[in-house]
């Protein structure tokens, strides 16, 4: 059942939900999470806005909508090809609900191509409009990335100095635009036909959620993303899950400059298939590879140390385009000498392990840290101890916890709300 306009909304938010998509056939019915992306969208939406709205030419995806909530637009065919904009989709809703006595004073366009929404971020950029902070914001992740671009076949840095290289903490954060909401002052959306006019804002998002789907490679990432969550959620409330998109994250940061990890009972839950041939094999997640890919976009030096002599060490490392030393009986020395030929402060490294034979190297740094369920005496070492557990997301949750330091040291710039 649509939901009724019992009084003029304040705020509306536009999801255009085309059936045509090329990349991915039925891209907005595809399921992420067992979810399809449309009813994620709308149901990121619901606690954020007086009412939802999904513009459509699609019959399924209308009952879709419908069904998780929203109130439904048919959207005709002259805004449904590739080259309508998303804002001819959303002022073609706006001017379909207005006899209706619908004129809100904020308008949210929502992309349900991300499926990893703030709705919380989302509200508060609702917030931010309706109390005249801003007149747009839109919803961005910070970045530290150096981008270049070719001139005249050369690489030219753009927005820094290429003879200088500051660390990272040292330098402003830019901010991607994920595409994942945009709320703006309906008065202005209608006078400029754009969504960004007067005082723009952004409304900083985690760079975990900043998945948009474009291609199938997208939807698989997303997919794997959400399953992992869910895997989470279902071992228990005992601290022993992956850290979740769909939670707010709220977890104290690591400040470090490297990272070092065991493997076995890390990157793994320190169990091993073998064959009959004594072949091993491990389960890893495709999660903490794309936690690990962060840290290295990020600058961060990533080191996996191992007493391990089988080489599923290696091909890990070679996976994750890690640092690996391997076969190592005294870890302590070989991390001191790692740190020292790469000029690290011990007291800025973290050392992620599971077991007595990590605690000569947990010793050494400023930052012990034990996987959930770590041995007692490296649990009684650590000074942080994760909530997720060897092989289940311990990994992605370090990765999020370093980047979270980079992200959240000194007051934002004027106009960014944290």
């Amino acid at each position: 059942m649509e939901r009724s306009v019992a009084t003029s909304p304040r705020s509306v938010a536009v999801i255009p939900a085309r059936g045509g998509s090329k990349g991915v056939p039925l891209k907005n019915l595809q399921p992420v999470g067992g979810r399809s992306l449309v009813a994620r969208a709308v149901e990121a939406c619901l606690p954020a806005v007086d009412l939802v709205v999904v513009s459509t030419d699609h019959e399924q995806i209308a009952a879709e909508a419908r069904a998780a909530g929203a109130r439904v637009v048919e959207r005709p065919a002259a805004l449904s090809g590739d080259t309508a904009t998303s804002e001819s989709a959303v002022l073609h809703a706006l001017d379909t609900l207005l006899p209706e006595g619908v004129d809100p004073q904020v308008t949210v366009l929502v992309q349900a191509t991300s499926p990893f929404i703030d709705a919380t971020a989302l509200a508060n950029a609702v917030r931010r409009v309706l109390d005249d902070e801003d007149d747009s914001v839109l919803a961005a992740a910070p970045t530290h990335v150096f981008t270049w671009r070719v001139e005249d076949g050369r690489a030219v840095a753009v927005g820094h100095d290429a003879a200088h290289r500051p660390r990272r903490q040292d330098r402003e954060p830019l901010y991607a635009e994920t595409g994942a909401f945009y709320a703006m002052r309906t008065s202005g959306l209608r006078a400029g036909g754009h969504r960004f006019f007067g005082r723009t804002g952004i409304e900083v998002v985690d760079e975990a959620t900043a998945v948009e789907i474009d291609t199938p490679a997208d939807l698989a990432v997303a997919r794997t993303l959400a399953d992992e969550h869910a895997e989470a959620r279902t071992e228990g409330a005992g601290g022993t899950g992956a850290l979740g998109l769909d939670e707010a994250i709220d977890l104290d940061a690591i400040d470090v400059d490297a990272l070092v990890t065991d493997f076995d009972g890390v990157h793994t839950d320190d169990a091993a298939h073998v064959d009959a041939a004594g072949n091993e094999s491990v389960r890893v997640l495709r999660g903490d590879g794309l936690g690990v890919a962060r840290l290295r976009r990020a600058g961060v030096p990533v080191l996996i140390l191992s007493t391990e002599t089988d080489g599923v060490v290696s091909a890990r490392a070679r996976k994750l385009r890690v640092e690996c030393l391997q076969a190592v009986e005294d870890k302590a020395s070989a991390l001191r000498a790692w740190m020292a030929e790469r000029g690290l402060d011990p007291a800025r490294v973290a050392y992620v392990g599971n077991d007595v034979n990590d605690l000569p190297a947990l010793a050494l740094v400023g930052w012990p840290v034990a996987v959930a369920d770590a041995r007692p005496e490296v649990l009684a070492a650590a000074r942080v101890v994760l909530r997720s557990a060897g092989g289940h997301g311990a990994v992605r949750e370090v990765a999020d916890r370093v980047l979270a330091a980079r992200t959240d040291d000194g007051p934002a710039p004027a106009g960014v709300a944290r």
